[in-house]
């Protein structure tokens, strides 16, 4: 199915358990073969109590069918030093450590990325990219790390964004995880080429 209108908001915090629903159902649809395992709600309640903490420095980005129906989401968190970052829980990578070799600006998060299976729909990819990057690549210091699918590791570099992979994969909510960064360079160009 191909989207032919889609509206994309910031989503309200009243609705991050709607979010946390949404991203989970969708991994285990697109990388499970729509098995779910018996604990899916364990990993939903997980996620919504990070969001819930994370609220107040991020901003999450959805778009919805006609009828108001999640189809895509993102978010995008500026980290304040103080909360556990996924990447620090999943992982055990601190992005202090793994930045301490080049000087940062600001540190970012992207996460909660997600497309409905049914949508093939690369302008929605790209749209929600935009939505994440654009802190981003507000200036030239800013690095941003996340915990993305092998799959979309590939897609991410066909699409001309620059990864670095900062650590060993593990199998994360029906996948093959891994650990990237991405700095200002490695984004920009995409960034430019499509924030239009």
């Amino acid at each position: 199915m191909i989207l032919k209108k889609n509206y994309l908001e910031k989503l309200e915090s009243d609705q991050l358990f709607d979010l946390a629903e949404f991203i989970v159902m969708e991994n285990f649809k697109h990388h499970s073969n729509q098995v779910l395992p018996k604990d899916y709600r364990k990993d939903i309640h997980s996620i919504y109590n990070e969001e819930i903490i994370y609220c107040k420095n991020s901003e999450i980005f959805v778009a919805k069918d006609h009828l108001g129906g999640m189809v895509g989401a993102i978010r995008v968190l500026k980290w304040n030093y103080i909360d556990v970052l996924p990447i620090q829980k999943i992982f055990g990578i601190n992005p202090l450590v793994a930045t301490k070799e080049i000087h940062v600006h600001n540190i970012y998060h992207i996460g909660r990325f997600a497309i409905k299976k049914e949508i093939g729909n690369i302008y929605l990819f790209k749209q929600l990219m935009i939505c994440a990057i654009a802190s981003v690549c507000a200036y030239k210091d800013n690095i941003v790390f996340a915990e993305c699918d092998s799959k979309l590791v590939r897609i991410l570099s066909l699409l001309g964004i620059k990864t670095n992979v900062i650590g060993a994969s593990i199998n994360y909510l029906g996948s093959e995880t891994i650990p990237i960064s991405m700095d200002y360079n490695g984004l920009i160009e995409f960034y430019n080429k499509n924030k239009s």
